[in-house]
């Protein structure tokens, strides 16, 4: 690998305008088929093999009618003056409201909050004590996603209109739901990345490419989502984090590979000989390009697992993000070097340059050094606050809640907000989370029989505060009824009804009944989301020593490395908790409504923590085991390979952090505890578990952590990612006039 890489970055670096032709024609590619296959999407949110699609399926084909699968908007109103809403200027106010509504593009049915029936019986939805407060329900032929922006619009005219005749609206349901904005987050993160990188470079224009090769990463990916939505329906998610991810490991392995590459130039001390600028990047590929090819494929593994959990979504936004990582990968490894080609020398300041000739380059005391050494003295004291302090972090984790947050958890400023709690107010909780029961009658039962059979086993139900009157379809062999919990759809007690009713009508002779709605569907997203945590782990976690096994051959680093990554996600799991759940330090962190942590939250913080985790542990420890099979002692390895390579992890670890906290601000309250939740893990295991604990366990162990049994010693591949045999072969193939070059690096 290591070899293989090295004439990759070598030639690289020597056929640059090849290499940047290579890269125009396919930024040219892939920017010319987004724009001429560019559709617009409409995905359907499915979720295969549960209750509630397969109810929804079913309402789609028994009820045409009821339009199972289209938006939908509750007009929540409000009377300003304490009257009730049946007084004249109401009651008018929301008949030219309803009309207007009935008017509106893509609308299939408006029933206002005063409707009769044929008998002249309320079927709105009005508030029984004081008539201040009612609900208009506003069906859409088409899902939310698939609506128009002048639908849209037609609905917020109309919504201000009302309001200027006295009474208060407030919109919720789903039509009025939008993707979150991160363009300014991301231009946060690239700016925090870009002082950082300066910082560490102290050079403006080393410190550019990073940024650069990133950019075009995920501008790369972006393309190609835009050009996937000529042949499949893409989620408008899709791209979030792809984003996300891309930026912050494509910064990060440009900045390993480009370090790597000015070490080895600052060390030879020929920066301005254009061979020798060739050779040194060609070795920096070699070795710090083969951990990035390592520390890639634990991500994209990562990443890929989250197919086991079969939420289609899922799948899609992780399959986008490890081709971001893909894509971060191969132009680290290409258009990198050939980029440095580029800018020759002046990858170094002109007083860096005279400093490298003067031999004064890089002679400052290494803090990197004097921290491991630090370690190697006193390991067990950071390994034992190292432990304790992430254990103390993790406690919160103990009361973790999960669940998908509903309008209930949005901004308070929100109109989705005001009408969940107006509904709350006029009707009880349980009004913001319907559930729908579903039933396909089996041959020869009456339907009228059926509807009494089960509203009266409904009735005995603990926790339901309504039954409605169960409705059959034309052709008499289906049953609709809807139930109105007692408590809010993110409630516990919710999630604890929808299995009783489950557990209930399975033993019901009638029919095969299940229970679907939008809380419902959350609940079998979570159930999903838990039942797939452990296999996904397994998988994960087994794939990833293999190769941790590969690269360090060694069985305690891939046991220490896994237990490390473990205690990180949970003491951020604890952060998370005890911010997002529990409300500390609430107004900081931009968190308006405390409550349940999202499901997906553990799952996506595993797969993306663990790779991210691997990455700092391929790239530290790489660098200890070059040392140790150069024949220094076990401790005074991980003095020199952390003096190495401390400095620049430091720098990735502040990129990352940065850039997934800038996701923190964002308005949308799943992205922002993401972003909290990733920061916070990767400060706990970049800075705590690979920085401390790791080198203090494996100073303690001294030579047992490079183990390795002689029998799985001999079958296992060598991937000479330290680069051991590339400096073997090149000191053996060189020609006699370079053989200097090459004997530089040893």
């Amino acid at each position: 690998m290591a070899t293989f890489l090295y004439r990759l970055g070598r030639g690289s670096y020597r056929l640059r305008w090849l290499v940047l032709a290579v890269w125009v024609l396919v930024v040219g590619g892939v920017g010319a088929a987004a724009a001429t296959l560019q559709q617009e999407t409409n995905p359907e949110f499915v979720l295969p093999g549960t209750e509630s699609q397969e109810a929804f399926d079913l309402l789609e084909e028994r009820f045409p009618e009821m339009d199972a699968d289209g938006g939908s908007a509750q007009i929540v109103i409000q009377s300003e003056d304490g009257q009730a809403l049946t007084a004249e200027a109401n009651a008018a106010a929301i008949a030219d409201l309803a009309a207007v509504m009935e008017d509106s593009p893509q609308v299939a049915a408006v029933t206002s909050p005063l409707a009769t029936g044929p008998d002249g019986t309320p079927i709105g939805m009005l508030s029984a004590e004081d008539q201040t407060i009612g609900v208009m329900q506003v069906t859409y032929a088409e899902p939310s996603m698939e609506l128009d922006e002048d639908t849209i619009a037609y609905l917020e005219d109309a919504v201000a209109d009302a309001e200027d005749q006295g009474i208060r609206v407030e919109v919720g349901g789903d039509v009025l739901q939008a993707m979150p904005e991160t363009s300014a987050t991301e231009l946060i993160g690239i700016g925090v990345a870009l002082i950082v990188l300066v910082v560490t470079f102290g050079a403006l224009l080393a410190a550019g490419l990073p940024i650069i090769t990133a950019v075009l990463g995920v501008m790369l990916t972006t393309a190609g989502i835009l050009a996937a939505t000529s042949f499949m329906n893409v989620s408008e998610s899709t791209g979030t984090l792809a984003s996300m991810i891309g930026l912050a490991v494509g910064i990060d392995y440009a900045l390993f590979i480009l370090s790597r590459y000015r070490g080895e130039l600052a060390k030879d001390g020929r920066v301005e000989d254009k061979r020798a600028r060739a050779e040194a990047m060609g070795r920096a590929v070699g070795t710090a390009g083969s951990a990035v090819f390592f520390a890639g494929l634990t991500v994209i593994i990562a990443l890929l697992g989250l197919s086991v959990v079969n939420i289609p979504f899922l799948t899609e936004m992780a399959v986008a993000a490890a081709v971001t990582v893909l894509i971060a990968v191969v132009i680290a490894v290409t258009l990198l070097p050939a980029f440095a080609g580029f800018a020759g020398k002046r990858i170094f300041t002109k007083r860096q340059r005279r400093r490298i000739a003067e031999g004064t380059h890089g002679t400052k005391p290494n803090g990197g050094k004097r921290w491991a050494g630090f370690i190697t003295r006193h390991p067990i004291l950071v390994a034992l606050v190292g432990i304790v302090g992430l254990g103390a972090l993790a406690y919160p984790a103990t009361d973790l809640e999960l669940g998908l947050p509903d309008a209930g958890s949005s901004s308070e400023d929100t109109t989705q907000r005001q009408a969940y709690d107006l509904i709350s107010d006029g009707f009880g909780a349980g009004f913001n989370g319907q559930l729908m029961i579903v039933g396909d009658l089996h041959d020869g039962v009456d339907a009228n029989t059926a509807a009494a059979d089960v509203t009266a086993e409904l009735n005995d139900i603990d926790g339901i505060a309504m039954v409605g009157q169960a409705v059959p379809n034309a052709d008499g062999d289906t049953l609709l009824v809807t139930v109105i919990p007692e408590t809010a759809p993110a409630d516990e007690a919710t999630n604890q009804l929808v299995h009783d009713i489950r557990g209930v009508l399975a033993q019901d002779a009638d029919a095969d009944w299940s229970v679907t709605g939008a809380t419902a569907l959350n609940i079998d997203i979570s159930d999903n989301l838990n039942d797939a945590l452990l296999p996904y782990m397994l998988i994960v976690v087994g794939l990833a020593a293999l190769i941790l096994l590969l690269v360090f051959r060694s069985l305690l680093v891939p046991v220490l490395a896994t237990l490390g990554f473990m205690l990180s996600v949970f003491a951020a799991l604890g952060a998370l908790v005890a911010v997002f759940q529990w409300g500390w330090g609430a107004e900081l962190f931009n968190v308006d409504q405390p409550g349940p942590i999202m499901s997906m939250m553990p799952i996506l913080m595993i797969g993306l923590v663990f790779g991210l985790a691997m990455d700092y542990q391929i790239f530290l420890v790489t660098r200890v085991r070059e040392a140790y099979v150069h024949g220094a002692d076990p401790k005074q390895a991980i003095v020199e390979g952390y003096g190495h390579s401390s400095r620049v992890v430091v720098a990735a670890a502040l990129i990352m952090i940065s850039v997934f906290a800038a996701f923190i601000f964002s308005a949308e309250s799943l992205i922002a505890s993401m972003g909290f939740a990733l920061a916070a893990a990767v400060v706990f295991d970049a800075f705590v578990v690979r920085m401390a604990i790791i080198p203090a366990v494996m100073a303690l162990v001294g030579r047992g952590a490079w183990w390795l049994p002689k029998w799985l010693d001999r079958i296992l591949p060598n991937v000479d990612v330290e680069g051991e045999r590339l400096q073997k072969r090149l000191a053996e193939d060189a020609p006699e006039d370079e053989r200097e070059l090459v004997g530089a690096t040893k």
